[in-house]
């Protein structure tokens, strides 16, 4: 690096470390190298030559590398590569082989299940990912040796480690294919089980698959049926909360009917809305079948159907007193702010607005939203708008987070 570089990068450190109000300290503490060096580098004296050092500088400073060096540095996430890298040994779980069972010592099975189920609401795909094949191979071992009088309960454990693996693989890692083997892993486990519930649990979980498999119409027949067996027992909260889960999954396959067909189901969108709010007025919020359903997720519901229609005042309107925070969950918490985040982009005025939501997304799910390609979307359009120079700073560094080229 020449010397005159060592000298641009120095000034332009220091002036976005001024315009954040930052002292030297506190960008030290926040980015991991001393204050000296920093010191040193903002004075032409020390080269920043290291990618680690300009990315943890960038990620202090919430700017993006290039404003520090000129130049396009890769985005990394570790977080997200690392769930990559578990792929392989999760695609061998899946297909029953791979992982030798643990004999429980990695703890109590319904715990693990439990946490597996933490993992994934709370968007730790990496966690998750290494999480998982072993403790689907101690769950498969455990239902081969177990008594018949033990064997219902572990097989329904064994479902609901299946089930976080499909919604990960499916929507955030981007193997749809392998999110299918696990909803047939999940219901080769519950088939010897005679419970409806369960059967119409499996119907939500293949709908999800089907629409992001682009056939929203064959989703909407799974949700469909597997609303009306609930219907035919629906008796306790826990069925309550899964008809309700199925009405929102019926209003998000008609929602992406409208968005491929252009046919007008808006009103059968709103219906769908209605049941299910009608039926989290009675459940309240509840964690049934590890799922988040009550009246704050059919909130988010409105929110992000509304948004995905295009009805993007009626997002706004709708997300006017609700705090997602609640649930404890911080996918959902992300998406809310996530959808609403693209509805304001399309609404004049509101591009600062659209662009605070945005990142909010983010710092409460980065591995969910750098994944999500409707914010990608949204994010690229927002670098091609003449934007106040701070909103400007927060878009570019948000775009080379998720790799977004401008």
């Amino acid at each position: 690096m020449s010397e005159e570089r060592a000298h641009d990068i120095g000034a332009r450190l220091r002036s976005a470390r001024r315009q954040r109000g930052m002292s030297l300290r506190t960008l030290a503490g926040l980015s991991g190298l001393s204050a000296g060096f920093l010191s040193m580098v903002e004075n032409g004296q020390r080269h920043l030559d290291r990618t680690g050092h300009i990315t943890a500088l960038a990620d202090a400073l919430r700017i993006a590398p290039t404003e520090l060096t000129g130049q396009v540095l890769a985005p990394t996430d570790p977080a997200t590569a690392s769930a990559h890298e578990a792929v392989p040994a999760l695609r061998l779980a899946l297909m029953g082989v791979g992982h030798p069972p643990t004999s429980g010592s990695r703890g109590p099975l319904a715990a693990r299940v439990a946490q597996a189920n933490r993992l994934y609401h709370r968007c730790e795909y990496g966690v998750l990912a290494h999480k998982l094949p072993p403790l689907l191979a101690d769950l498969r071992a455990a239902v081969d040796d177990a008594s018949p009088d033990r064997r219902p309960r572990l097989l329904r454990l064994l479902a609901d480690a299946y089930h976080p693996a499909c919604t990960m693989l499916l929507k955030y890692l981007g193997y749809p294919d392998l999110a299918y083997v696990a909803v047939i892993r999940a219901d080769e486990a519950t088939a010897e089980l005679d419970d409806p519930l369960r059967d119409a649990l499996s119907g939500f979980f293949h709908a999800h698959v089907l629409i992001s498999a682009g056939s929203p119409d064959l989703a909407l027949n799974h949700a469909e049926l597997a609303a009306d067996m609930v219907e035919r027992h629906l008796v306790g909260p826990e069925a309550h909360a899964l008809l309700g889960e199925l009405h929102l999954i019926r209003a998000t396959c008609l929602t992406q009917d409208v968005r491929r067909s252009g046919a007008d189901r808006a009103s059968e969108v709103k219906q769908h809305l209605a049941a299910a709010g009608e039926l989290a007025a009675r459940t309240g919020e509840t964690k049934a079948w590890h799922l988040n359903f009550g009246p704050t997720n059919v909130g988010i519901h409105r929110v992000s159907l509304n948004t995905d229609l295009g009805r993007h005042g009626h997002a706004v309107a709708a997300s006017r007193g609700l705090r997602p925070r609640i649930l404890g969950a911080p996918g959902r918490d992300a998406a809310f702010h996530a959808d609403l985040g693209r509805s304001l982009a399309h609404l004049r005025g509101h591009d600062a607005d659209a662009v605070t939501e945005l990142l909010t997304a983010e710092r409460t799910a980065p591995q969910r939203i750098h994944a999500n390609a409707m914010v990608r979307d949204t994010v690229s359009a927002l670098l091609d708008r003449q934007l106040p120079s701070r909103t400007a700073r927060e878009v570019r560094a948000l775009a080379h987070r998720m790799g977004v080229q401008g």
